[in-house]
């Protein structure tokens, strides 16, 4: 069983940065592809960034392109997320989730970043409150 614990969320000022972490545990997927996504009140889902497991192939979405950044470490099994030049707008709940629907990792990843409710498995959510 796949299980994921985020953590790293907090409130910050415009212009800030914060980092989230997400440990991973049980995973025996190798096409899994691994990211977040996130959820403002009243707004859709949002994938934001996902990675390959295992590699350095990654998938960021427009609104966060140069400012996020996302990485593992396959050796602590973590998932992270750098995020830098934090803006109002981020401000949402954002959840570590992986899908591992498809033997090609890609397709997971196009699932995550595109489809983010139809994910395998997420953790419980970290708030990230980014004050102007």
């Amino acid at each position: 069983q796949v299980q994921l614990v985020e953590s790293g969320g907090g409130s910050v000022q415009a212009g800030g940065s914060l980092t989230l972490s997400c440990a991973a545990s049980g995973y025996t997927y190798d096409s899994a592809c691994m990211g977040w996504f996130r959820q403002a009140p009243g707004k859709e889902r949002e994938g934001v960034a996902a990675i390959v497991r295992g590699t350095v192939t990654t998938y960021y979405a427009d609104s966060v392109k140069g400012r996020f950044t996302i990485s593992q470490d396959n050796a602590n099994n973590t998932l992270l997320l750098q995020m830098n030049s934090l803006k109002s707008e981020d401000t949402a709940m954002y959840y570590c989730a992986t899908v591992v629907k498809s033997w090609r990792p890609t397709d997971n990843c196009a699932r995550l970043m595109r489809i983010p409710a139809d994910y395998d498995y997420r953790g419980q959510g970290t708030q990230v409150t980014v004050s102007s």
